[in-house]
């Protein structure tokens, strides 16, 4: 199809122009107009600062160590006859754990308790005699002297038997038994580990500045790894009264009382030190942004918008940050912070974790 115009008259090609010109712009004032309306306030939560115990504490890392501990070694190179204890079996006190060869020393003590008998009925016999007047007393003297040299030679036997027969010093339990009856030993060879674990001990180090805050008597709270639900409660005994010049740390000792044997020597341990307790007004730790070193929280205002408020923050409990210089009635944004901006409108959820 072929339009025809009259060139002759302008008209109708200067009104189809200015058509399509306000056609083209009633469509883009529509659209930016329809875009500007569904652009909506951001959704957040928002709640009073609450009130919330919080509690100074020093924490440490500790080495868990026996009561009481030491090891049992040969006196002597001999071999082991026999042996008293199981692996990881308890011992009481004076127990014998082990036995060494005797059998020459026993040959020696019997002779020496013969002489011992034989100078000691001499003793007496002359002793009469010198009683009658038919001995001097060189010859008395002389067998005094004769029956002392036999009875310290059969206390010297008996002392070489009985160090041949290893006794524990203290009840507790044994080690893992690394040597058999057979075994020849040798002087300082280990033979069994005797461990008391009725308590623990808990050596640990601290800062100097921390000094102050502890002292003996003190509570403490320690966690293993191996029982992570479960506190042991125990209180400090000791504290180092040396500060270690390269560390510029104190050594502490804390015990443990251990009556189910959970506890190890040698296991590791996380101390906690409770030292001073205060109330204050807490935030989740989400609703405190940071800005440098400053930290800042979005309060609601009446208006509805976000205004951002510079607090001072403290300790850490359990999700929840210690604040200062806020208002207890201040509606603190603490779900939705990341889409608030100074002094932008909001809005608040009706109901909600946050919120309750």
């Amino acid at each position: 199809m072929t339009l025809a115009l009259d060139r002759s008259s302008p008209r109708p090609v200067a009104w189809l122009v200015l058509s399509t010109l306000l056609l083209a712009a009633g469509g883009c004032g529509k659209s930016d107009g329809d875009k500007r309306g569904a652009k909506q306030a951001p959704l957040v939560a928002a709640s009073p600062p609450r009130p919330h115990r919080f509690v100074d504490r020093i924490e440490a890392v500790g080495t868990a160590r026996a009561n009481e501990q030491v090891t049992l070694s040969s006196p002597i190179n001999e071999r082991i006859e026999h042996l008293h204890f199981t692996d990881g079996g308890f011992v009481r006190r004076g127990q014998v754990v082990a036995e060494l060869a005797q059998a020459e020393e026993r040959a020696m003590l019997a002779g020496a308790q013969a002489d011992e008998q034989q100078a000691e009925a001499q003793l007496r016999r002359i002793q009469a005699l010198a009683g009658r007047g038919f001995a001097t007393g060189t010859t008395l003297d002389q067998q005094i002297a004769a029956a002392r040299r036999a009875r310290s030679a059969a206390s010297n036997a008996r002392a070489q038997i009985a160090d041949r027969v290893i006794r524990a010093p203290f009840s507790g339990y044994a080690s893992l038994r690394m040597i058999s009856e057979g075994a020849i030993v040798a002087t300082g060879a280990p033979i069994a580990t005797i461990s008391d674990v009725s308590r623990i001990k808990l050596d640990f180090t601290v800062p100097e500045t921390a000094l102050a805050s502890i002292g003996a008597g003190r509570p403490i709270v320690a966690t293993a790894a191996a029982y992570p639900d479960r506190p042991f409660r125990g209180r400090i005994e000791t504290v180092d009264p040396v500060i270690d010049p390269a560390t510029r740390a104190a050594s502490i000792r804390a015990v443990l009382p251990n009556p189910d044997n959970r506890l190890k020597p040698g296991m590791l341990l996380t101390v906690s030190i409770e030292t001073a307790a205060r109330d204050g007004l807490a935030v989740p730790e989400a609703a405190v942004v940071g800005d440098g070193a400053d930290r800042y929280v979005f309060v609601v205002g009446a208006n509805g918008k976000a205004a951002r408020h510079r607090v001072q923050v403290g300790l850490r409990d359990g999700g929840l940050l210690e604040v200062r210089g806020l208002d207890a009635r201040a509606q603190v944004i603490d779900e939705g912070v990341i889409k608030v901006t100074d002094g932008a409108a909001v809005r608040l959820k009706k109901s909600g974790p946050a919120a309750s």
